[in-house]
């Protein structure tokens, strides 16, 4: 009798439980579980979605075939890897001196975190925008390089060859005060005393920067390495508002294709494969970060 009313008391305990988790486990299923499962199937298909549900041929693959063939992707997908091997070790380079130098010399340091950290929370169309206003022709840019005497300046956005570079200026802009915030959290965790002793052996601020810092921070860097890495595969705003892709397809990127394919061309089940493949493309690069981080992270 007492068994029974124990199992009985757990029993309920365990319903008022999940009850309380259900809301959660619903919208997982609903919004990201189904949805994902539901672009893999229509990955193999050549579902137009303007035509309703239902009206889909499954084609076996040959979304993931034609891509390969298709100029379009591969210029894409180069763009995408450019500009994240341009993002990812400017931004958290930059971020890391900063954060030294905002921990070490300066007075003001919240006003000054503030500041960087205020990009990374607007708005990134407002934001877009006015970076599109200064890329203009008659823009703080294009005027400065002037007055320095480059008579012809690139056209920034307008140009084949610097369009990709000026919307991975601003991206950087943008993004990097969330890394000087990180970083400056993990120098505040320091121990001092590697860095009084350093100084008792007469260790330069570059020495100490390059031989303490960098690999006491190591944990940190590898964190904002996959979260910017990412990120970086993931950029779309940028590119929708500055450059729609262009000029011709020198700043499209992954994630833009993927939604001028189905959005523009209504060709939802090659979309749903190139995302699929970007998924993928993200995953083992993840895969092999964190193999690689045994060799270069110190816990310790």
């Amino acid at each position: 009798m007492y068994l029974k009313l124990k199992l009985s008391r757990q029993l309920k305990t365990d319903i008022t439980g999940y009850t309380f988790i259900l809301p959660n486990i619903l919208g997982m299923i609903i919004f990201t579980l189904f949805p994902l499962l539901f672009s893999l199937f229509i990955s193999f298909t050549d579902w137009d979605f303007t035509k309703g549900l239902g009206n889909w041929n499954f084609n076996f693959g040959a979304n993931y075939i034609e891509m390969w063939k298709d100029g379009w992707f591969t210029s894409s997908l180069f763009n995408t890897i450019l500009y994240s091997l341009m993002v990812v070790p400017i931004s958290i380079f930059l971020a890391l001196v900063l954060a030294v130098i905002l921990e070490s010399y300066c007075f003001a340091k919240v006003p000054m975190k503030l500041a960087m950290f205020m990009p990374y929370i607007s708005n990134i169309v407002a934001v877009a925008i006015v970076w599109v206003m200064m890329y203009s022709p008659w823009g703080p840019f294009t005027l400065m390089i002037k007055a320095l005497g480059w008579e012809t300046p690139p056209a920034w956005l307008g140009d084949y060859n610097w369009a990709l570079i000026a919307v991975t200026i601003m991206s950087i802009w943008s993004s990097i005060g969330y890394n000087i915030l990180i970083y400056s959290s993990a120098i505040q965790g320091l121990p001092q005393d590697v860095y009084e002793a350093a100084d008792v052996d007469g260790a330069s601020e570059i020495t100490k920067f390059f031989k303490i810092t960098i690999p006491s921070l190591s944990p940190t860097t590898f964190f904002l390495v996959i979260t910017t890495l990412i990120n970086s595969f993931q950029v779309f705003a940028p590119i929708q508002i500055m450059t729609r892709g262009g000029p011709g397809t020198s700043t499209s990127v992954l994630v833009y294709y993927i939604y001028t394919t189905g959005f523009t061309f209504f060709r939802m089940g090659y979309a749903s494969a190139i995302a699929w493949v970007l998924f993928l493309l993200l995953l083992i690069v993840t895969l092999i970060q964190w193999r690689g981080q045994k060799k270069w992270v110190s816990y310790e």
